[in-house]
């Protein structure tokens, strides 16, 4: 089967799993996040589409939205590519406890379906070696939700892991942030709602963040025995989302 895509990645210290101390994981390079737009004029471009840019965009447009809907009723959908299905989270501590928002939350998850999962022996991976010897965050966990990589509960925990995250010196851009997609606008984690500053993990109160989704960053000066000169910034590659 011939290769028609290729996918690059770096190797990173693995501070998720204790077992083996000199292992790594390997994070893909994404080049750039496309939204429905950029992905249908590139379907027309390519020809991989009958119809224009515009056309493709339109329709698509109106599936999501009524694709949404359908799964704000209950419905699962399957479109091939993926499933999409709607979860309650939380526990009801008896029979006759009624949803309360306050203790549990309604979750979308979505997971690759077979047409994609036939894609995979298409791809080529390129391993480019070990990243340079800087911060990074790998994975996020809600103490709340229990999700990983996904929900933002304000004022309950995150569980931040990573690679040179801890917090240190005193440059006045220091901090971890969290900047809303749509405003732009940058909140940062006060310094007494650290809970936990360790080198591979934060534990932080989430601020009291409005409904949107955000970045993720952590700025700091900290350095295996030393501290820099200057700030670095680790980004999270991953959307979080405060319902």
């Amino acid at each position: 089967m011939p290769i028609l895509h290729k996918i690059k990645a770096y190797l990173y210290d693995n501070y998720l799993t204790k077992d083996n101390p000199d292992d790594f994981i390997a994070r893909t390079i994404s080049e750039r996040s496309l939204n429905v737009k950029q992905i249908c004029e590139s379907a027309a471009n390519r020809g991989g589409a009958d119809v224009s840019a515009a056309a493709m965009e339109h329709a698509t447009e109106l599936f999501l939205k009524e694709m949404a809907y359908q799964l704000c009723d209950g419905y699962s959908v399957n479109t091939g590519y993926f499933t999409a299905s709607t979860n309650i989270r939380g526990v009801f501590d008896s029979p006759s406890e009624t949803f309360n928002p306050q203790k549990h939350s309604i979750l979308f998850q979505f997971n690759q379906g077979e047409k994609l999962r036939s894609e995979i022996p298409n791809i080529e991976i390129n391993i480019l070696g070990t990243a340079d010897a800087t911060s990074s965050i790998l994975q996020v966990k809600d103490v709340k939700s229990g999700t990983v990589n996904d929900i933002l509960t304000p004022g309950r925990n995150l569980k931040i892991s990573g690679s040179k995250i801890k917090l240190a010196g005193d440059n006045a851009a220091n901090g971890i942030f969290f900047t809303d997609a749509a405003t732009q606008t940058r909140t940062a984690v006060d310094a007494s709602d650290i809970v936990v500053n360790n080198p591979s993990e934060l534990i932080v109160v989430i601020p009291a963040l409005s409904a949107g989704t955000y970045t993720l960053e952590v700025v700091t000066q900290f350095a295996q025995g030393s501290l820099l000169k200057e700030p670095r910034t680790a980004g999270f590659d991953k959307v979080l989302t405060v319902q």
